[in-house]
């Protein structure tokens, strides 16, 4: 019994696809439709060409473009929407550093000319100061072991037997040689597994 109605509804599913598929706006919106490009609508991009004056040279660094005029032509054209004048050569604008007279006066009135000119180098002694310290930081975390004790490691059970020899002998507690420890080297990567 649930099998016919599982086979009834996938029939029910299929014939409901196939009708809306039947239908032209139904193919169109689930986009069985082939859509080809409208021919007029199609536009051929124009090719590429050359200016007809072939010795145009770019403008020199620092020299205002002559289409542009100077900074109060631009404003003359903007507010008053008057032309240039044919006549009127344009200034130029910047000077040797690039700068024009109003950026000069607004970094002089800011103090830049009072600016060190050694900051440069007073930045970078700076950061690789804190570099540096941040490398130590993480070679200790990286590679931490340990230090080793200052001096010598005295063997106790030697050191012991010295001193009740010395006793039974009758000699004084400093005669002999104190015995040592000999402390082993460790391997690279020994004691961090």
């Amino acid at each position: 019994m649930m099998q016919d109605r599982g086979i009834l509804c996938i029939a029910g599913v299929t014939a409901a696809f196939l009708t809306l598929t039947a239908c032209d706006t139904a193919r169109e919106q689930l986009g069985l439709n082939k859509q080809s490009p409208d021919e007029f609508r199609v536009v051929a991009r124009a090719p590429l060409t050359l200016p007809p004056d072939f010795s145009l040279r770019p403008p020199a660094p620092g020299v205002p473009r002559p289409q542009e005029g100077t900074a109060a032509d631009q404003a003359r054209r903007a507010v008053f929407r008057a032309e240039p004048e044919p006549s009127a050569a344009p200034k130029q604008v910047a000077s040797v550093d690039g700068r024009s007279e109003g950026e000069r006066a607004f970094l002089k009135s800011a103090g830049a000319e009072k600016t060190d000119p050694g900051i440069r180098a007073l930045i970078n002694r700076e950061t690789a100061e804190i570099n540096d310290s941040s490398l130590e930081f993480l070679e200790r975390l990286m590679f931490w072991r340990d230090e080793e004790p200052p001096g010598e490691l005295v063997d106790a059970d030697a050191e012991a037997r010295r001193l009740r020899e010395n006793a039974a002998l009758g000699k004084d507690v400093t005669a002999g040689e104190t015995p040592t420890i000999e402390r082993r080297k460790k391997a690279f990567l020994e004691g961090l597994f």
